[in-house]
């Protein structure tokens, strides 16, 4: 070992020396010197022990730079393999190396034995343990600061009590072993005494990193604000209460519970004790069993909602529900189900003995469910129940449900009932209406074979009245024809003896002879018609197409009719414009339709006017025949277009003629691919027109 020379000034020392005089106890004497040995001779760790000669063990009175858990209370003295016991002979430091002892945590330190230096007493009075930062060298201000310590104990005045020593190292030893920090402090906080626990709080060294010491001022100012919040008045002492700290080591929360209680001391005056307990998991604990209460108080209010909702479902459902245990026993139902389950009190013993019925019904077909080794989740019956209010049969369908749990296991069954009385009801109708619907079938068969047969009946009838018509049509033909032969000669002798071929005739046989010429030709008029009638009907009506002004028809048709006209003293006009088309067609039958048209007009008109018009247009031509006339009444306009009818058809009528010439007309018209239509004002007039397309159709 070698010494180095030391680094204190006199000042220093002399700053110890007053320090050490002015110490009350050897345990602050001995801090003081440890303190000035870190300051000034880089010793980071040391202890200071007193030699116990009665109880040969040395007590440790002060430390530094040690863990609370590497100090050791007190070193036997009398333990062979603790080697620390021989240098109480030395009189020189004596140096362990790193492992030679555990003492200081193992680490090497230099030991020096504390007597006092002016006096040939060899008496150890204590043992220092430093451990230098300069490793094996041993600077002189620690040889130096440990003789004063020496100096100071040796006096007999402030050699403390080795049983005084004793009893306040386990006083430390006790509170050490207390897992809760405590702590003495004044009343403003500044701590006087502290267990290892506490010191770790609220305890700090310079060489500490900044963010410990901060950690521990936060945690001082949070003690001793807390200290200050609490009101310590009377015997009685303050409530507990929680003061948060935080951890200097890991910087998390701690949350402890403070007790202090305050002590009075004839030489510290008024203390304060605080027992501080870690209450840190038992908070987390409290919030968790909070957090999860507030979980079970919201799942309650959920089932509870879910509940209401599931009653609110199955009471708005018509038909009756039933929720079943797995024992059968019913654990609800809802309002239908209990019409048919359940009876009042008061009700009479036949609704009692239905509901006991429908329960066996129920029960029966529940156990089915269970205990029938259906594997299905559902299973659908039909039951016999009878309502408890009226007695009467209910037939009802039951569908089962097995409600399980995520395990598997049956939890619940849930059965609804469906009244079929009503589909009962549509049943039997159904089934009338398949009897109606089967003999309704069987009345159309028999209809439609009776209709085939009327219909059968009135083809034969058709072919009959076709053919009777043909040979009405071939009679009238041929009778015309055999009519017009003789009465054509008739007409041609009568012209030549009006002639005077044979002579000339008086006037009375010329009257008469003019009055069978003109009774020849209204005769050979109606034959002709009836000719036409007949061979329109017929189809042997000859067409023969050719190309003509319709202006140059009017005109003939206006010139034949002249005497007619200049008879009638009526106002004939005729308006054609300059330009017409020019139309292909019959014109021998355009003609005749013409000339039938305006005969009417002048037949039927006693005053006024009658005029003629035509007009074209794109693809057709139209002529006009408007008269002044008597008129045609509304239901007799369409009627007066059939063979043989007139607007007057009485036996009185004023107006005489066939009833075929409009008829014939209208035929013909359509024949060109025209037709003719009417306007009448019954005692204004008429306005026939005739309409025709340019270019007839081929037939």
């Amino acid at each position: 070992m070698r010494e180095i020379r030391g680094r204190a000034t006199s000042e220093q020392r002399l700053a110890l020396v007053q320090s050490v005089l002015g110490a009350q106890d050897a345990s602050a004497c001995a801090s003081e010197v440890l303190a000035w040995l870190g300051v000034v001779a880089g010793v980071s760790r040391g202890c200071v022990g007193l030699v116990d000669l009665e109880a040969l063990q040395c007590v440790t009175i002060a430390s530094a730079g040690l863990d609370p858990r590497e100090v050791s209370p007190a070193i036997p003295l009398d333990r062979a393999d603790e080697p620390i016991a021989s240098v109480l002979v030395q009189r020189d430091p004596v140096l362990f190396r790193a492992g030679d002892t555990a003492l200081l945590g193992g680490a090497a330190f230099h030991a020096l034995v504390l007597r006092a230096r002016a006096s040939d007493d060899e008496i150890a009075l204590g043992l220092m343990l430093v451990s230098c930062a300069g490793g094996d060298a041993l600077c002189d201000d620690v040889v130096w600061a440990a003789g004063i310590l020496g100096d100071w104990l040796a006096q007999p005045r402030r050699r403390p009590d080795s049983r005084h020593v004793r009893e306040r190292q386990l006083m430390l030893a006790v509170l050490n072993a207390v897992p809760d920090p405590v702590l003495l402090t004044d009343p403003d906080g500044r701590l006087l005494v502290a267990n290892a626990r506490a010191e770790r709080l609220f305890a700090s060294r310079d060489e500490e990193s900044e963010g410990r010491r901060r950690a521990i001022a936060l945690n001082n100012m949070l003690f001793s604000a807390a200290l200050a919040s609490m009101v310590f008045s009377g015997p009685e002492q303050p409530a507990p209460s929680e003061l948060l700290l935080v951890d200097p080591t890991e910087g998390s929360d701690l949350l402890f519970e403070l007790m202090s209680h305050v002590v009075k001391d004839a030489a510290e005056g008024t203390c304060v004790v605080s027992v501080l307990r870690n209450v840190t998991d038992l908070g987390r604990a409290a919030m968790e069993l909070e957090l999860a209460y507030k979980k079970l108080r919201a799942s309650e209010a959920d089932v509870r909602a879910q509940r209401h909702r599931l009653e609110l479902i199955i009471d708005s459902v018509a038909d009756p529900i039933v929720v079943t245990d797995p024992q059968g026993e019913i654990l609800l139902m809802n309002e239908p189900a209990e019409r048919v389950f359940t009876v009042p009190d008061d009700a009479p013993g036949e609704a009692l003995r239905a509901v006991r019925g429908n329960e066996a019904h129920f029960s029966s077909f529940v156990s089915n469910l269970l205990f029938s080794g259906h594997e299905e989740q559902r299973y659908r019956g039909e039951l016999g129940l009878v309502s408890p209010l009226t007695a009467e049969p209910l037939p009802v369908e039951a569908i089962a449900g097995k409600v399980l749990s995520q395990q598997g296991e049956l939890n619940a069954v849930v059965t609804i009932f469906h009244d079929r009385r009503e589909a009962l009801e549509k049943a039997r109708l159904y089934e009338q209406l398949e009897k109606a619907a089967s003999e309704l079938e069987q009345r159309v068969q028999e209809a439609t074979a009776e209709l085939v047969r009327q219909n059968e009946l009135l083809r034969r009838q058709a072919v009959e009245l076709e053919r009777a018509s043909a040979a009405k049509s071939q009679f009238l033909a041929n009778m015309s024809h055999e009519l017009r032969t003789p009465l054509n000669a008739i007409l041609g002798y009568t012209s030549m003896l009006l002639q005077g071929v044979s002579g000339e005739l008086t006037p009375p046989q010329k009257q008469k002879a003019q009055r069978i010429e003109d009774n020849g030709k209204n005769l050979l008029a109606i034959v002709n018609e009836v000719l036409d009638i007949s061979r329109i009907e017929a189809g042997r009506m000859p067409l023969h197409v050719s190309s003509f002004e319709i202006a140059e028809v009017v005109r003939e048709v206006v010139a034949e009719l002249e005497p007619i006209i200049a008879r009638s003293q009526l106002d004939v006009g005729v308006e054609l414009p300059e330009v017409l088309a020019e139309v292909r067609s019959d014109r021998q039958k355009v003609k005749q339709i013409v000339l039938n048209l305006l005969g009417n007009a002048l037949k039927f008109t006693r005053e006024g006017a009658v005029r003629i018009r035509a007009r074209s247009t794109r693809g057709a031509v139209s002529v006009t025949v408007a008269d002044t006339g008597i008129g045609i009444a509304p239901e007799d306009q369409e009627r007066i277009f059939e063979e043989f009818q007139q607007g007057d058809s009485s036996p009185t009528r004023r107006y005489g003629g066939t009833g075929l010439g409009l008829a014939i007309c209208r035929r013909l018209a359509r024949m060109l691919g025209g037709d003719i239509s009417v306007v009448s004002v019954l005692g204004e007039g008429s306005t026939f027109e005739l309409s025709l397309p340019t270019r007839m159709k081929k037939r």
